[in-house]
Order: C-alpha cells, then sequence, then structure tokens
C-alpha cells in the first residue's frame, strides 16, 4: 500500500546572518594575510579559513519583505524562511524563494450555459495570497496554474448552478444577488485551491452578459417582464386607492352608491389610474340610467 506525504509549512528561521557575514569577511582577510607569509602553518590555516568563509557565505540568504524561502536539504523538507533579513541556514541546503505577497488572477471571459440553459459570458477576478508555502511547493506542480484553472472551474460551475435573471422574487441570480454569488464563488474557490497552501482573500465576478447571439432576444424579455412587473405595481396601487375612495365614501356617508354605481366608479377610477397617458374628463349631464 502506498501512502501519499502531505507537507505542511514549518518555520525555521535560521541564525542572523550579519555575524556570519562579517566573519566570513574577516576570516578571508585573515586567511589571505597567512597565504602571503607563506609558511607551511600559516598555508594550512590559510585554506581553512577561506574553506570556512566560503561555506559561511554559502549559507547566507536574502529574505525579502512579502517573500519567503522553502530549505531543502538532499531532497528533504527541513523548513521555510519567513524572517525577513540575511539569514543563515546550512550552507548545503537549498532555498526555493516563494512569493507570500496578495496576487490577482483574472480569469478568461468564457461563454457557459446559466441554470437555464441560456449562454452566458462570464469571467472574474480571484485575489489570492499563498499561506502555507510547503503545499505550494510540494503538493501541486505549479501553483499559479494550479489557482488558475481551478478558478476558472468554479466560476463555470457557479454559472451553471445559478440563472442569470431570477424569475421569483426570492431566487438567487447571477445578476441580481451579487454579494452572495460573490461569496459562494470565494467559498468554491477556496476549497479547491486549499491543497496547493493558497488562501483567497477575494473573488468578484467582472464580466457577466448574455451571449451576443441571445443578447437581443434577452433584451426584449428583460424589457418584457419590466413593464410587467411595472403594471402589476400600478394595479397594486389603484385597487388600493380605488378600496379606499369606496370606503371613505360609504364612512362619511358623502353619497350613498348602489351596486352598479360601485361598479361604474371602479371601472372609471381603474381607467383613469391604468392609464399609461393622461386621460380627457367627459361630464355626463345626465343620469347614470338615461
Amino acid at each position: 500500500m502506498i501512502t501519499e506525504t502531505t507537507y505542511s509549512e514549518r518555520r525555521t528561521d535560521g541564525a542572523a546572518g550579519v555575524p556570519i557575514l562579517l566573519g566570513a569577511i574577516v576570516a578571508i582577510i585573515v586567511g589571505i594575510v597567512l597565504i602571503i607569509i607563506a609558511n607551511p602553518v600559516t598555508v594550512a590555516l590559510s585554506i581553512l579559513l577561506l574553506i570556512g568563509a566560503v561555506l559561511g557565505l554559502r549559507g547566507l540568504t536574502q529574505v525579502a519583505p512579502g517573500q519567503a524561502r522553502v530549505v531543502q536539504l538532499l531532497g528533504r523538507y527541513t523548513g521555510s524562511i519567513r524572517r525577513t533579513g540575511l539569514r543563515f541556514v546550512n550552507p548545503f541546503t537549498t532555498r526555493r524563494p516563494v512569493s507570500t505577497r496578495i496576487r490577482n488572477h483574472q480569469t478568461e471571459v468564457t461563454k457557459v450555459n446559466d441554470a437555464d440553459g441560456n449562454p452566458i459570458e462570464i469571467a472574474a477576478v480571484v485575489v489570492w495570497q499563498v499561506s502555507d508555502t510547503a503545499k505550494a511547493v510540494f503538493e501541486v506542480d505549479s501553483f499559479e496554474d494550479f489557482v488558475a484553472i481551478q478558478a476558472e472551474t468554479a466560476v463555470r460551475h457557479i454559472a451553471n448552478s445559478y440563472p442569470y435573471d431570477a424569475h421569483e422574487d426570492s431566487q438567487v441570480s447571477l445578476r441580481d444577488s451579487t454579494d452572495e454569488i460573490t461569496q459562494k464563488l470565494a467559498v468554491e474557490i477556496g476549497v479547491r485551491v486549499a491543497p496547493a497552501g493558497v488562501s483567497i482573500v477575494e473573488a468578484r465576478l467582472s464580466h457577466l452578459a448574455y451571449a451576443p447571439e441571445i443578447a437581443q432576444a434577452m433584451l426584449r424579455r428583460q424589457q418584457a417582464n419590466a413593464v410587467v412587473a411595472a403594471r402589476k405595481r400600478i394595479v397594486e396601487g389603484a385597487v388600493g386607492m380605488v378600496d379606499l375612495a369606496l370606503t371613505r365614501l360609504s364612512e362619511e356617508s358623502i353619497v350613498d352608491l348602489d351596486e352598479e354605481r360601485k361598479a361604474a366608479m371602479v371601472s372609471n377610477l381603474l381607467v383613469v389610474l391604468c392609464a399609461d397617458r393622461d386621460t380627457q374628463p367627459v361630464v355626463n349631464t345626465g343620469t347614470l340610467y338615461h
């Protein structure tokens, strides 16, 4: 049975590098002086000093802000240096630099189908950062490419899971539920890139539109939906106003209306309130029954 090793970052900041650097410089100077003296004993001592100075310089490594060094000894992971400045570690180790700065990744504009089967174009901006340098180096081949591919996969999955437009007020949609979609996208990308030691700072949709071949048809549908919604709101308001008018007339005994006159009044008020243009008043000089 083959067991897979999972690496996790551990700190190994080493020793301060400045004293080692100064000591190496002094050793080189003393070694050169001893060689000039040309005594067999001093020559042997100078060789030892120079070898020690070379090993000391070989073990020095610079760590800049926003950067870490992954240290390996004979292929074995020994730790990561995160402390900035000049550090000294085992001179026989290899030290691979890994950026821990916050980065942006812009996914390509991709054509996918939403939950309703409509072709849409979608893209996202992902803000990410390496949080575990050991996983970033050893668990995946290239963590930058891994983040790019997993981000695109997550964007496709989110686009396939929700409709572009909401058909009901409580329905989650890509266009109307921006905050919820953003949160779900960040969570899904974070789960996908976690094996690479990467954490997601933020993820947002940067492009969202219907595909060009159906854009005009969908625009007409959106306009029709807007007109229907507006008419529905107008009718609801008009019915409330008519009800209020009839109730006030009845409570304050302003006029006594039978059912036929109430029906006529309701009809006239609804025509006036629901019309999409100004209505012209007509003065009735007779009665309702003649």
